[in-house]
């Protein structure tokens, strides 16, 4: 079954014992209005952050490598999205989660 809505989108969340600096960078997925989170594992600068792009901001070689990241894991979700309809499964958040965390 094919979903209605999908979305996804890149965010910086603080981690609650850190107040300043580094923030880790997390994915949101919604499908049918229902999201999940996932960690990339990165962290990145609230500074050099386009909050409504999702993206890291600038042109210094960390920013691009960053973003080169980012795009290939967004290129992952897709690819796990594939599996579920090539398998004939149900499209939802958590499905592509699992898929990509194993």
């Amino acid at each position: 079954m094919l979903e209605k809505s999908f979305g996804l989108f890149f965010y910086l969340k603080q981690s609650k014992n850190q107040k300043k600096g580094l923030r880790y960078i997390y994915l949101r997925i919604t499908v049918d209005g229902v999201s999940k989170e996932l960690s990339t594992k990165g962290q990145w600068e609230q500074s050099r952050w386009n909050q409504s792009a999702g993206r890291a901001t600038g042109s210094k070689e960390n920013a691009k490598a960053l973003n080169a990241y980012l795009d290939v894991f967004n290129g992952q979700v897709f690819q796990a999205k594939k599996v579920l309809i090539q398998t004939d499964q149900e499209i939802t958040a958590e499905a592509i989660k699992n898929l990509l965390t194993g």
